[in-house]
């Protein structure tokens, strides 16, 4: 029976929360469900036109993911669906290949969902978990400020009533409404001037308030009562009732490979997206979730959605915080929104045949401003002038060059910084901070001064192959370069947790070096493993047992204590003079 429920619990996270279910979560989390499904009605389909679908697919995504990703994900707060950054890169990728709107764009949206769920499938089966954190901070930041800016200028044209190129870079977007700007239709442009309005005046005094689906409804009932499509302003028009069909679309392998690069794009930046959402909820109300069962969640949520005619699927990020803010205790909200979705398809899509374009496209506008993290990049100026960098470069990429290639671009440069960080490992020069046996970096502590004969170094960083020749050529510069001669070193080695064979090697090269300049190497605070490995490369050996201690202040007594031994100075006596330390111990904690 154990292995049973272990073997459930690593299937579906369920189990985690199941037996602690009760009336009270069931009443809340249906509340909860419904206030979501309410806003995903307008959002789902005001996404799909973002993508260059026909908004039933918006719904289509609102439907099946909606009830697998509850049984296989671990965020308890997290909502699924369509978003607009997935729409966003689908619309770039997918409008390569096919007009929008098109049954060729549609079928090739739906495989691109299919691929991306099978390629999340893999990464978790293979425990890529771990990819989600080459998306830092940085390129998060400046990838969907970017995003935000190219979502309002792809709404320019139905905002305006205008027919304009569609394009994935917001200057082209920008000139071709200039040029078109004569031929603005005022009454859509009224529409969409004041649906942004009425979004915006209800957020800031009604947040609670379903905005989007507030503005919809009375677009679409104005709509129908002053007549606005027969005034030109272009309306959504017939909808499809029903549930959708299952089955995949008949696409060629050639298809295939040309979808796999956005695909690729998506399912990473999905998955970067439900890991960094989870983990702002599973963080506020204390419990854990696994990064490779949620690729496991979302990849089933897209590959089994394509099934059922569902495009690309994520996080939502505006529909996780309300799910949260109403009280959802589990992810059951996910299926009772999917439940009210399933009931507009089959009852309620005559309903939306007057809704203005306009109005849609001013959901677009509004909640992609909800992107816009020009607070993140701030604070990045202020914190790591480098990050904030890999921001800005990602973000101009994104907006001159494309999506798929700012991403690349702010993942690449993410890990450029990092590998300049291994390589370049922060370190320091210790000093004696008198009447204590306290050493700290001589910089930062205005009391501490240096040791006659001794540099003392900390190293914070693993010390490997990519840094082991700047590590190497710091401690020789810093002996040649003090204005006493330098007799011993000695490395705190507390913060190194890490020692490949290439540092080892390193570490013999500095000690040929030393030795020929007549210095004694000494190392304190090495953690287990890391003397474990230096006895097995026979550094511990060559250098002896009387070079390792667990704290600087030892080694500089043993290290003073053998110089005045050598040419009768009083260098200990010196050092004792405020303080009466303990004899020096040499056994280490494992």
């Amino acid at each position: 029976m154990t292995h049973l429920l272990r073997w459930l619990r690593q299937l579906t996270p369920i189990t985690d929360w199941l037996p602690g279910y009760d009336n009270d979560d069931f009443r809340t989390d249906v509340l909860a469900g419904l206030t979501v499904g309410v806003m995903l009605i307008p959002q789902g389909m005001a996404y799909a036109v973002l993508g260059g679908l026909p908004p039933i697919y918006g719904l289509y995504a609102a439907l099946v993911p909606l009830l697998v990703y509850p049984l296989l994900g671990t965020s308890r707060q997290l909502i699924t669906g369509p978003v607009a950054i997935d729409m966003l890169i689908l619309a770039a990728g997918v409008g390569l290949l096919a007009d929008p709107g098109s049954n060729r764009y549609v079928a090739l949206a739906v495989m691109a969902a299919a691929i991306a769920g099978a390629l999340q499938l893999g990464m978790g089966a293979l425990r890529l978990g771990f990819v989600a954190d080459l998306l830092s901070r940085p390129v998060i930041a400046g990838f969907t400020t970017a995003a935000a800016f190219i979502i309002a200028a792809s709404q320019l044209g139905p905002l305006l009533g205008i027919d304009l190129e569609r394009s994935a870079y917001v200057h082209e977007l920008v000139a071709d409404a200039a040029i078109h700007a004569h031929m603005v239709h005022v009454p859509s442009a009224v529409v969409g001037g004041l649906s942004i309005v009425c979004l915006l005046a209800i957020a800031r005094w009604r947040p609670k308030w379903p905005s989007a689906l507030i503005v919809a409804a009375v677009a679409t009932l104005l709509g129908w009562i002053l007549g606005g499509r027969a005034a030109g302003v272009e309306v959504i028009g017939s909808v499809p009732t029903g549930l959708p069909s299952a089955g995949w679309p008949d696409i060629s392998q050639g298809d295939l490979w040309q979808l796999l690069p956005t695909a690729a794009t998506l399912a990473v930046v999905q998955f970067m997206s439900v890991i960094s959402l989870g983990r702002v909820f599973a963080k506020e109300h204390r419990y854990a979730i696994d990064a490779n069962r949620e690729l496991f969640a979302v990849g089933s949520a897209n590959l089994i959605g394509s099934v059922f005619q569902s495009v690309p699927v994520s996080g939502s990020f505006s529909r996780s915080a309300v799910n949260d803010r109403a009280g959802a205790k589990t992810p059951v909200p996910n299926a009772i929104a999917a439940i009210l979705i399933g009931a507009t398809l089959l009852v309620l899509t005559p309903l939306v045949y007057h809704m203005p374009m306009p109005a849609i496209a001013a959901i677009i506008v509004v909640s992609g401003a909800g992107l816009i993290d020009i607070g993140e990049i701030k604070y990045l100026v202020q914190t790591k002038r480098r990050e904030a960098f890999i921001a800005v470069l990602t973000m101009v990429i994104t907006l001159t060059v494309g999506i798929q290639e700012g991403i690349l671009v702010g993942v690449a440069a993410s890990i450029v910084a990092a590998l300049y960080r291994l390589s370049r490992p922060k370190m320091a020069e210790l000093g004696h901070v008198p009447g204590t046996r306290s050493y700290h970096d001589l910089r930062r502590m205005d009391g501490a001064s240096p040791i006659d004969s001794v540099l003392i170094l900390r190293v914070n960083a693993a010390f490997t192959f990519a840094n082991a020749e700047y590590f190497k050529n710091f401690i020789l510069d810093k002996s040649r370069t003090q204005l006493h001669r330098i007799e011993a070193v000695v490395i705190d080695g507390a913060s190194i947790n890490d020692l490949d064979t290439t540092a080892a090697e390193a570490l013999d090269s500095i000690l040929d070096v030393l030795d020929e300049e007549g210095i004694d190497l000494y190392f304190t605070g090495l953690i287990g493993p890391v003397r474990d490995l230096m006895r097995r490369a026979g550094l511990w050996e060559r250098l002896g047992e009387d070079h390792f201690y667990k704290h600087p202040h030892e080694a500089v007594l043993y290290i003073l204590r053998d110089l005045d031994h050598d040419d009768g100075g009083d260098r200990l006596n010196t050092y004792l003079s405020e303080m009466e330390p303990p004899e020096p111990e040499r056994e280490f904690e494992e």
